[in-house]
């Protein structure tokens, strides 16, 4: 049995958190009840329509997994590929939908808004109504980030909005004062900021332009992730905030301890420029810093995966993700191999129940 057939037929039961499934992107039709009359009419004069930030193309392999894409005839629903190709067949206790759509990347601040809070609003109706085990990120126009704390405010109240959205590469780095009202608005709500993999399309996605190939955006992905944690840091947004969380989705995990390694070394040499970092920069990032598991860019030798555990220095900081519809691994393998039992527990659940706190609410 190959390993697609395998993830078709065989089920586990994980009671697990999926901190990262992917909705299908709204269309317009989907999101005009949502807009008010004059918005109605701009998306529909500027012919406004699919706006799908998916930075690799739709026909790649990673774009999504075989035995998850539509076939065709299949006239089954997105919610319900959801509901059969994740939520059951994995068993899972929650799954957290994140909504990668373009009106976070729009230059006009006003419309990238209106459409943000439509899309959030066609988020609740149609897949957190019908579906009790789905949560969703907020999604927000960073173009105007006190319009963004609005939409965290407005939608604080219902309980299934447990994440702010942003993306991995902007307009700025995310620790300038500029986003604070954002992380003002979600740490008043105990929710967590999530960084996904993505770009607003302002600037080149590597330090040294625009490069040719898909492999090399899509690895340097990590380097946007990184200068993120980097800003976050040296800014002085956990310091402000010290209730904060950042959730870093889909940037792979074996980066993360050179990085802790080469912060926490330069900054005794520099910390006189920030003296607010008062505690080396890997401690900060084990306190504040999570990321999740797809991908897993682990080493192919499972007996190395503990090397890189131990060198996080933290089994906390790993939240379990499928990446739903993406392809990040085949069957049923969630997890890398060598992962130690102790940490399973932890990764597939416990971590998140952490960083989410409304998903420990009673019930929920």
């Amino acid at each position: 049995m190959s390993a697609a057939t395998l993830g078709r037929e065989a089920s586990v039961d994980l009671d697990a958190i999926d901190c990262d499934i992917h909705p299908e992107p709204p269309r317009r039709a989907d999101l005009l009840p949502y807009l008010d009359e004059y918005w109605q009419e701009a998306a529909t004069t500027r012919d406004v329509d699919r706006l799908d930030l998916t930075s690799y193309p739709i026909n790649s392999p990673l774009a999504m997994r075989p035995d998850w894409r539509p076939q065709p005839g299949d006239g089954t629903s997105a919610l319900d590929r959801v509901r059969r190709d994740v939520l059951d067949h994995f068993g899972l206790r929650f799954g957290i939908l994140n909504c990668l759509y373009g009106a976070q990347a729009m230059f006009n601040e006003h419309f990238g808004g209106a459409l943000c809070r439509a899309t959030n609003d066609w988020i609740a109706r149609h897949w957190l109504d019908p579906e009790p085990r789905l949560r969703a990120s907020i999604v927000v126009s960073l173009q105007d980030p006190v319009a963004a704390a609005a939409e965290i405010e407005r939608l604080a109240p219902d309980r299934r909005f447990v994440q702010v959205l942003a993306l991995a590469m902007g307009e700025k780095p995310l620790g300038r004062r500029y986003y604070w009202p954002i992380f003002e608005a979600a740490v008043r709500h105990g929710i967590p900021l999530g960084i996904h993999a993505g770009s607003m399309v302002r600037h080149a996605p590597t330090q040294s332009g625009f490069p040719s190939y898909l492999i090399e955006d899509y690895t340097g992905q990590t380097q946007g992730f990184a200068a993120q944690v980097l800003s976050l840091i040296a800014e002085g947004v956990f310091v402000k905030f010290p209730g904060l969380r950042v959730v870093l989705i889909e940037s792979g995990v074996t980066w993360m301890p050179s990085l802790m390694w080469r912060m926490s070394k330069d900054w005794r040499g520099v910390r006189t420029e920030v003296p607010w970092v008062k505690t080396p920069p890997a401690s900060i990032m084990r306190q504040h810093v999570r990321m999740t598991t797809a991908p897993f860019d682990a080493p192919p030798d499972p007996a190395d995966l503990g090397r890189i555990l131990a060198h996080l220095g933290s089994d906390e900081m790993l939240l379990f993700a499928t990446d739903y519809p993406h392809w990040q691994f085949d069957g049923d393998a969630v997890l890398p191999a060598g992962l130690p039992d102790a940490a399973r527990r932890k990764i597939l659940l416990e971590n998140a129940l952490q960083t989410y706190p409304r998903l420990r609410e009673t019930g929920s």
